[in-house]
């Protein structure tokens, strides 16, 4: 089969170099997941969405557009159809948190003339990538009297960086003899962020210029930690990979990148039959878990309002909706990598460039902890997008015993509806800087469209 790119004409070629920029800039805005939220928000008011909470009509008609935001870290969207509701809807599903570096509740420490943070990462990492490199921190701290304080240092050129050190080959004899998880362990990931003393000080003078200056600069005590929210991301911009121009390198592919054309795929929807939704939820790189995984309550009680405000709610109804549901659970996949190509089974693998990525099941081994989409709902799938000519492929995540993962897929077919992972192909995938095709990203979005419009 052909790469997508041998299918382009020169007008389609400069579109799919258009939408990548839109791409690019969403992911150097959106480093967290509060970050995301706010960007998506921006872009959907602009297309007429209105936050469903504010309103004070709440009852909704065909081609009304609304979003329902929690706890600033999920995200859903829904244009109304035309057809009832409990009909059910067909629905985009992405999450927008990635791995990275958590800042620890009592995190201050000096040592030797240094000052550093203590960290606990988050998600899968290989934890020996995350050191030697620029990184920038986000977040929020909330002070006591309920006062806000954003946080975001290390972006502008302007702005001083922060990092995590590695140890010199010099002196690196005994480290490069453990195993990859040992390289660096947990523990050891702290971050330097300091080394001026406070020459008024008594002791610990270099902890104390560095809180002096987070006080002066902006309003921050040693125990606001305690409340904080504050990530360590890789600092810098997403950039254009390849001589060619052909892939994007950036922080947080996974899953940005189906975030992202999940919402812009919604965002062109009017009217449609069935109503339209994306949902961009935290926690899914740790389980799923917690009131802004997609484990919570959230997603069904923003279709419990809905249902009032359409056509009346009771339980039954709620029901009859998630059933009568079909998803996209918009996650990525492993792109093949020719360096490590005795972990991939060629036949049943995604290759950069060759489209949007049918996953029937990801888990492991065994097919543990998968979703397992019905052989029905995938035709479906094939027929939308090969009218649609969307070019797609199958794959599975690696050989059956390399490894494997998991999606949100499984949380909502839980909820008994129809549900496939549909996602885009990613190289690095969990390292600092990820890599995926330009012609992948924009396949992926025509073949959301595709799908919001035209599955029945």
């Amino acid at each position: 089969m052909k790469t997508v790119w041998e299918k382009l004409n020169s007008a389609q070629m400069k579109e799919v170099f258009d939408f990548s920029e839109g791409y690019k800039k969403y992911l150097d805005a959106g480093k967290t997941e509060r970050e995301c939220v706010e960007s998506a928000i921006a872009l959907a008011k602009k297309q007429g969405f209105k936050d469903f909470a504010a309103m004070k009509n709440k009852k909704l008609k065909a081609g009304d557009k609304v979003y329902f935001v929690n706890k600033e870290k999920n995200l859903c969207l829904y244009v109304i159809g035309t057809e009832p509701l409990s009909n059910g809807l067909n629905i985009l599903g992405a999450h927008i948190d990635s791995p990275r570096i958590d800042v620890k509740q009592v995190p201050v420490y000096e040592e030797d003339g240094l000052v550093l943070l203590d960290t606990h990462y988050y998600g899968g990492v290989k934890k020996y990538q995350w050191v030697a490199q620029p990184m920038s921190l986000h977040g929020v701290v909330i002070k006591k009297d309920g006062t806000r304080i954003e946080v975001r240092i290390g972006e502008k050129d302007s702005d001083p960086v922060v990092g995590i050190s590695d140890l010199l080959i010099h002196l690196a004899r005994e480290q490069l003899v453990k195993s990859g998880a040992k390289v660096v362990e947990g523990e050891d990931l702290n971050l330097l962020v300091g080394s001026i003393p406070d020459t008024k000080a008594k002791n610990e003078k270099v902890k104390s210029y560095f809180l002096n200056l987070l006080n002066q600069e902006y309003g921050i005590e040693e125990e606001d930690f305690i409340s904080a929210e504050l990530e360590i991301v890789p600092a810098g911009k997403a950039r254009d990979y390849g001589l060619d121009r052909s892939m994007v390198m950036g922080y947080g592919h996974d899953d940005r990148i189906c975030a992202y054309t999940s919402l812009i795929a919604i965002l062109e929807m009017n009217k449609p039959k069935r109503t339209s939704c994306c949902i961009l939820v935290d926690k899914e790189e740790v389980g799923s878990q917690g009131n802004t995984g997609m484990q919570s309550r959230f997603f069904e009680n923003t279709i419990a309002e809905l249902l009032e405000a359409t056509e009346g709610f009771n339980d039954l109804k709620l029901r009859r909706t998630f059933t009568n549901s079909k998803m996209l659970s918009s996650d990525v996949s492993a792109g093949f990598d020719p360096n490590y190509a005795s972990v991939f089974e060629k036949k049943n693998t995604a290759f950069l460039g060759m489209g949007i990525c049918l996953n029937k099941y990801t888990g492991a081994g065994g097919k543990s902890g998968c979703s397992d989409a019905n052989p029905e709902f995938i035709a479906q799938i094939r027929n939308v997008f090969d009218t649609s000519k969307v070019q797609f492929q199958t794959a599975e995540l690696g050989r059956v015993d390399a490894g494997g993962g998991g999606t949100i897929a499984y949380v909502l077919a839980n909820l008994n509806m129809e549900v496939i992972d549909a996602g885009i192909a990613v190289q690095n995938m969990h390292a600092p800087y990820e890599v995926a095709s330009k012609v992948d990203i924009f396949e992926a979005y025509r073949g959301y469209k595709a799908f919001l419009e035209k599955i029945k």
